[in-house]
């Protein structure tokens, strides 16, 4: 046994910068993914979705599939295992029936899985799967989302459908100033780069799943519930995340795996392809967004009604919910807000990247710029007149809310104030230059988690918790978090993740992942730390403490809690052609303590340039007459790249909220939030043509403003 004590120590770890510690393992192909890990006696599954976007299965050929070398199994919605989908998961929502596969002969959409051919080798699986035939009866389909639906209903989303206060029209009416306007945004997909994989085995009774996912105790949950098992009887491993951005939850792929392994009792892997992406990870629905804002003559608003309408499919519902962007950004005497959906022949929807957000402040933040044109005043100083005390909905105070600052700061550094506020006045050649700025803000929540921290004799830690890295750094940033927390080095921290034997804790998702496992992380440091520090004697196994933290989240007092920032964006228009290029972008952020400045501010710019991809890029067009995607690849489906994104910086300013015992706020999502609204504002300046449809494509400037007139 070993006597260890700690002494009192700065925060040395926390705010400086620090490579991943996962790094030399993933640059040398030393770390594995859910698709690369090796099983002894493995089989392979190969999903095959409908051809057709409505109708019923009448006839599958599966006895000349079942001839095939290799072929190990046809499992379809005659012969594959019952599950039930009669439950509440995850933030209170049923599952989409889209995981719950082979349960009916219905389709209810193009791409719905109708069968899973499993064989020796992913090729075997491969060739037999795209061998099989299947026979429907078609029947009429409608993917049209046009925006003029009287069919759309309210849904709420985690929170209310509809808010409202004061008389609108009366306000309206009463108003010097009024923007009336409505704004799109299309289709769009996560198209991480490691796509969703999963090994499912049986071991001794027990069920294993080897996944890339954003949560394991969330995949141990819904699966438990989805096949009537114990929870305990699960156990969901997901080491390494290529990428998540809110689609790696539970998918078809995992449940057709855990049905083939046990039909076959051995494992199997199933791997969704590109294009099988398109259709069964989810996607962020099109918007149809109205604004209309009412200003008195010196722009404080008096009326603001946000109404956003999105899609969700036939067989469950998810909302895009737009219009809580201006719930917390601005107040007015009349305030009312909906978010609307409407049914499609489409798969489900789910959340991406700043849900809600991301669509809802491009409308938003694009009708203020509306406003401030029309009012005479600089966009910055319009959205400091209209700064609010309390959340204009909630009426809760804000815990901190930092815009102000974030937009001084960076109007000083992007030098906004040489900026001439009349459109169309900058050439360079044949290029018309415009600058544009946006506010952002993201929710800053938290949910319980528990983590073990284990002291050993040699003077090093275990931290373990069922945190989840899907590329933001988080394994890094737990064990500074925990460094700094033991009074210790990092280098003498091994923090174990993804795996959900270590417990329940928050997925990573909706900016709350690092701020609760922090938490939860912090907790069990602080209770060690004394323990040690009384002189407790480490045996050969070590001192382990468990923290819970759902107690002291539950304390929390009610308040605002967000990030916030200020995107400034500068562009260049061809006048010929109608090429918008983004020249340079900045962002300021008030995100809380700052961890690891190394990775937080790839997370800042990585959301940025999202935003310019979703400013002039990203668009997913369906067919009418098919009902699927026009081009369900990435050669199909354009993004930004290099080429597009030449100068991108983001930085932070001091943000401390005296009130929270944490003090780390989200940063995966505000970074996109306001991006692509002040590139688009960036447009406007630049040719005095205002976009309201993104993405901004050449066509689209030639079409709408002839810029080279």
């Amino acid at each position: 046994m070993t006597t260890t004590t700690t002494t009192a120590a700065p925060t040395r770890s926390v705010g400086t910068g620090h490579t991943r510690v996962e790094g030399r393992d993933k640059v040398t192909g030393a770390a594995r993914y859910a698709g690369e890990i090796p099983f002894a006696d493995l089989a392979h599954g190969w999903l095959v979705l409908s051809t057709v976007a409505r109708g019923r299965i009448t006839a599958l050929d599966t006895e000349p599939v079942l001839a095939m070398p290799g072929v190990l199994a046809v499992l379809d919605h005659r012969n594959a295992p019952r599950v039930d989908t009669d439950y509440i998961g995850l933030l209170g929502t049923r599952p989409d029936p889209t995981c719950a596969a082979f349960q009916h002969d219905r389709v209810p959409y193009l791409g719905w899985p109708v069968a899973l051919v499993v064989a020796e080798t992913s090729e075997q699986a491969r060739e037999a799967a795209e061998s099989l035939v299947v026979h429907y009866e078609q029947e009429p389909h409608d993917v049209d989302f046009t925006g003029d639906h009287p069919e759309a209903y309210p849904l709420d989303n985690h929170g209310p459908a509809v808010t409202g206060k004061g008389d609108l029209d009366t306000e309206l009416a009463a108003s010097a100033v009024v923007v009336d306007a409505e704004y799109s945004t299309p289709e769009e997909h996560h198209n991480m780069m490691e796509p969703h994989a999963a090994t499912a085995r049986w071991e001794d009774g027990r069920l294993e799943l080897v996944d890339s996912n954003q949560g394991a105790t969330w995949v141990v949950g819904e699966l438990a519930k989805l096949f009537s098992l114990d929870p305990a009887s699960v156990r969901v491993r997901s080491e390494h995340v290529g990428g998540g951005f809110g689609s790696k939850g539970v998918r078809v792929h995992q449940v057709t795996a855990v049905m083939a392994a046990t039909v076959l009792q051995r494992p199997v892997r199933v791997v969704l392809t590109r294009r099988q992406m398109f259709s069964l990870a989810g996607y962020r629905s099109p918007t149809t967004q109205r604004l209309r804002l009412g200003a008195d003559a010196d722009g404080r608003l008096r009326a603001l009604e946000h109404s956003s309408l999105s899609v969700t499919s036939t067989v469950h519902e998810f909302i895009e919910s737009s219009a809580g962007a201006s719930r917390v950004m601005y107040d007015a005497d009349a305030h009312h807000t909906v978010n609307r959906v409407v049914r499609l022949d489409v798969p489900t929807p789910t959340w991406m990247r700043a849900p809600g957000e991301a669509p809802g402040s491009f409308a938003l933040e694009s009708a203020f710029d509306e406003l401030a044109e029309k009012c005479g005043l600089d966009p910055i100083e319009l959205r400091l007149r209209n700064e609010p005390d309390r959340g204009p909905v909630s009426g809760l105070p804000f815990a901190g809310r930092n815009l102000t600052a974030c937009f001084r700061e960076g109007a000083r550094r992007f030098g906004w104030a040489d900026r001439d506020p009349r459109p169309r006045q900058r050439r360079d050649g044949r290029w018309l230059l415009g600058t544009g700025t946006a506010a952002a803000s993201f929710p800053a929540g938290a949910a319980p988690s528990t983590a073990a921290v284990t002291a050993h004799p040699d003077g090093t830690y275990t931290v373990k918790i069922s945190a989840a890295d899907i590329g933001t750094g988080a394994r890094t940033a737990l064990t500074l978090v925990a460094a700094d927390a033991l009074h210790t080095t990092p280098d003498r921290v091994h923090v174990r993740i993804g795996d959900s034997d270590f417990g329940p804790a928050m997925i990573a998702g909706g900016s709350m992942g690092t701020r609760s496992w922090s938490w939860a992380v912090t907790a069990a440091a602080d209770e060690l730390r004394d323990r040690l520090a009384l002189g407790a004697e480490i045996p050969a196994e070590g001192i382990t403490v468990r923290s819970d933290t759902t107690a002291a989240i539950g304390a929390l007092s009610a308040a605002e809690r967000h990030s916030y920032g200020a995107q400034f964006a500068e562009v260049a228009v061809d006048v010929a052609t109608g090429e918008v290029r983004v020249r340079r972008m900045l962002g300021i952020f008030a995100a809380g303590r700052i961890v690891n400045p190394l990775t937080a501010r790839g997370q800042f710019t990585g959301g940025m340039i999202w935003g310019i991809s979703m400013a002039l890029h990203e668009e997913a067009v369906r067919d009418r007459a098919s009902g699927g995607h026009v081009g369900a690849d990435l050669a199909g489906y354009h993004v930004a790249t290099n080429a597009d994104v030449p100068s991108v910086e983001a930085d932070w300013i001091e943000d401390h909220d005296p009130s929270d015992p944490v003090g780390i706020k989200g940063i995966g999502e505000i970074g996109i939030v306001g991006a692509a609204a002040a590139v688009a504002n960036a447009v406007w300046h630049a040719t005095g043509v205002r976009h309201r449809a993104l993405p901004i494509r050449p066509d689209r400037v030639i079409e709408e403003g002839a810029p080279g007139a």
